[in-house]
């Protein structure tokens, strides 16, 4: 008995209240925390648990693959010189797709530059191999579908609301491949809760042609003990080279339902789906990411480690912030998690963007920031330069932790500083750092990505449509792992 209460203890500290995000007293916080986990302990959530972030074992740190890649996901124009560059396409379904519909940038089509005509007036342009982009995820975690559970390997992604697995509806030719590279194939027949929604069907469209679509169904979906019925689940059916090579058995979509590709009725995300069970809690309908930083592998209190969670905050994880949880309200009007973001500070100076909002990402390898502020930070570092080769900025790979500025984003009304150790992504092969804080181009709004997200702990507060984070702590910073 007395180790059945030492249980229930040690598992109702997993658990807070995240209505309640404003303390007076510790004590306070530790309450609605306890209060929290024995009302959970009598349903369905006392079975949640951390989904651990597997990091991809032959993910490639290269920055001019990953800005080709964003490039091509947000179809944002270049304002600086380099080789890859928009043309007028047509309209997609992917991220930019979505953009142009909204009037936020014209229907665009990436091309690389190969050479000019014998003549110099024009500029020869080719379609972008795949070999010249990311197309490699570095974070992934499991989830389970069906009945029984099938276990896939899924990329978490908070600008994408598509749930698409591999599937057993690819072709024989393409199930086969898929074997051999590891995939992870789900199989609809398998599942005794699976139902087809006829008619509906799904399509993904990035912006150099590729494509990955199918059929969908309904299915259970287990996320770190949270039991999400009815959830909808996207069968690849088809898949192009672009997409095909990547590790990681589909994407898990986190954002919200309106960017939805599914027709002729858009699907909900699972924690949209979360909001319509009853057996979820009113302040659980949330899901919550720390990204683990790679140069905190050695470090014996985080290893690198991170995880996401469903359904409730890690309290452990705020208390070690030594703050209280601040929250922003999120405009999901255009399907993405977007905040107000109207400043980024310098080493004490402050530098105004235009477009002041930014979309939180998980799913972005680099950070995109106005060029106001990509010279305000680069401008403060010797020997940081643009480099049109590698179409990025960087500085010298001698640069030591002191010689960096201290860089820090709004969110909502408060700064949130991003780790200097975070600051350089990868090595160039002029043996430069290619930074990880990168030009937006012609986009009014920023994307906070990893470099952002690996310096807090981040609240995806659906259900009061609202993003929160906090600081997390950080004793030990290296730059060592750039060059590694």
């Amino acid at each position: 008995m007395a180790a059945e209460q030492e249980q229930d203890q040690d598992r109702s500290s997993h658990f807070t209240d995240p209505i309640y995000t404003e303390t007076d007293e510790k004590s306070d916080r530790w309450m609605h925390a306890s209060r929290m986990g024995a009302r959970c302990l009598s349903c369905a959530l006392e079975r949640l648990s951390k989904i651990n972030i597997i990091t991809n074992p032959k993910y490639q740190k290269d920055g001019l693959k990953s800005y080709a890649y964003l490039l091509n996901e947000w179809g944002f124009n270049p304002t600086q010189p380099g080789p890859y560059v928009q043309i007028a396409g047509p309209s997609n379904s992917g991220h930019q797709g979505l953009l142009s519909k909204l009037g936020k940038n014209s229907a665009r089509l990436l091309v690389k530059k190969v050479g000019v005509s014998r003549d110099g007036s024009s500029v020869i342009t080719e379609f972008v191999p795949v070999r010249d982009q990311q197309n490699e995820n570095l974070y992934h975690c499991t989830v389970s579908i069906g009945t029984p559970p099938q276990t896939l390997v899924l990329h978490f992604d908070t600008a994408s609301a598509d749930s698409w697995v591999w599937s057993t509806e690819l072709s024989k030719n393409m199930q086969s491949a898929a074997k051999c590279n590891g995939h992870e194939l789900f199989d609809s027949t398998k599942s005794s809760t699976f139902t087809k929604m006829r008619g509906s069907t799904w399509k993904i469209t990035h912006g150099d042609h590729s494509a990955v679509s199918g059929i969908v169904g309904t299915d259970t979906v287990v996320l770190g003990g949270l039991e999400v019925t009815g959830q909808a689940i996207e069968l690849a059916k088809s898949l192009s080279e672009r997409v095909a090579p990547g590790v990681g058995d589909g994407i898990l979509g986190l954002a919200f339902r309106s960017i939805n590709t599914v027709t002729p009725k858009a699907v909900s995300t699972p924690v949209e789906n979360m909001i319509t069970q009853p057996d979820i809690p009113k302040g659980a309908e949330l899901c919550t990411a720390k990204i683990g930083s790679w140069c905190d592998a050695d470090e014996p209190d985080d290893e690198g480690a991170g995880f996401y969670t469903f359904g409730y905050i890690d309290l452990p994880t705020v208390e070690a912030s030594g703050q209280d949880i601040y929250y922003t309200p999120v405009d999901s009007s255009d399907g993405f998690w977007t905040v107000s973001s109207g400043s980024t500070i310098v080493n004490d100076t402050v530098v105004t963007k235009g477009g002041k909002t930014a979309i939180i990402d998980t799913g972005s390898p680099l950070t995109l920031v106005s060029d106001v502020v990509c010279q305000a930070i680069y401008g403060s570092i010797e020997g940081a330069v643009y480099d049109p080769q590698d179409q990025g900025w960087v500085f010298p790979s001698i640069t030591t932790l002191d010689q960096l500025p201290t860089v820090s984003v709004a969110i909502g009304d408060k700064q949130f500083t991003i780790n200097k150790e975070d600051l350089g992504f990868a090595t160039t092969s002029n043996s430069t750092i290619y930074s990880s804080i990168q030009s937006r181009g012609d986009m009014d709004f920023d994307i906070l990505g990893h470099a952002f997200l690996k310096g807090v702990y981040a609240i995806f507060d659906q259900g009061n449509r609202r993003f929160g984070a906090v600081e997390r702590p950080q004793e030990y910073q290296d730059m060592g792992f750039v060059l590694a």
